[in-house]
């Protein structure tokens, strides 16, 4: 098995630990990984601002330099969904690689079917359900997340050690970021950022984790500004064991 590394543009300029905590992780779980130095943004925000003709020449790059993979793997729900529902608009050769790109939990829970990690992570710990990610991607469906505990991301972190995760009144609640929304509406996405905190900070959370930085980069943000008593930490640093910190 073949996997290319896929990461986003924010991902690689700001928080490139989180590339490096997915490709220890992948080669840990003793995929064969290998991260195309050729690789640009996906154009997600290109074409959610409407410019679909600049985004092309993107995705056919994209499409090139990863259709040779066994798997497309990338710690981000967003730009996956991005890659899965809306190069086939865009490029005749997406087919060749909507049914191989995942996002990094999706990956590890339907492809590794991972059934046991050696890590551990002390600390009390709230999922951040993305939107792109239970909405498009499925990693937890509706019936799931307001009927039972279960997710594919909860599923992954029951088993890392120490770990208590804990629930929140609304797990299914957008943290208002959404890219080019938090530009067009930054009081609006303030606020919704603000509630989505102070629920976690109400349930007693000391980390909020999920697989997309961008919400993680937004919360991080008004936590910074605001002085408030909680971190976030995207889910393959807690998933590899790195400490809590």
């Amino acid at each position: 098995m073949k996997v290319g590394l896929f990461i986003p543009c924010y991902i690689d300029q700001m928080y490139p630990e989180v590339a490096l905590s997915t490709y220890k992780l992948l080669e840990k779980l003793g995929v064969d990984v290998e991260y195309p130095l050729d690789q640009t943004c996906c154009g997600q925000p290109l074409y959610n601002s409407g410019c679909f003709d600049e985004c092309k020449p993107l995705a056919n790059k994209f499409i090139k330099i990863f259709k040779d993979f066994d798997y497309i793997v990338a710690p981000s729900g967003s730009c996956i969904s991005m890659v899965k529902h809306n190069y086939t608009k865009l490029d005749p050769d997406a087919d060749k690689i909507y049914n191989k790109s995942y996002e990094l939990v999706e990956f590890l829970h339907d492809v590794l079917k991972v059934e046991k990690l050696e890590a551990s992570f002390t600390g009390t710990v709230g999922i951040h359900n993305s939107c792109h990610a239970h909405r498009e991607l499925n990693l937890a469906s509706k019936s799931e997340l307001h009927e039972s505990p279960y997710s594919k991301i909860r599923h992954l972190l029951s088993f890392v050690n120490d770990i208590n995760i804990k629930p929140l009144n609304r797990v299914d609640e957008c943290c208002g970021f959404g890219g080019t929304f938090s530009v067009n509406e930054p009081e609006v996405s303030t606020q919704m950022g603000r509630d989505r905190l102070n629920d976690h900070i109400e349930n007693g959370i000391e980390y909020i984790t999920g697989v997309d930085v961008s919400c993680m980069m937004h919360m991080q943000g008004l936590i910074d500004r605001e002085k408030l008593p909680i971190k976030t930490i995207h889910i393959s640093q807690i998933l590899l064991g790195e400490e809590s910190k």
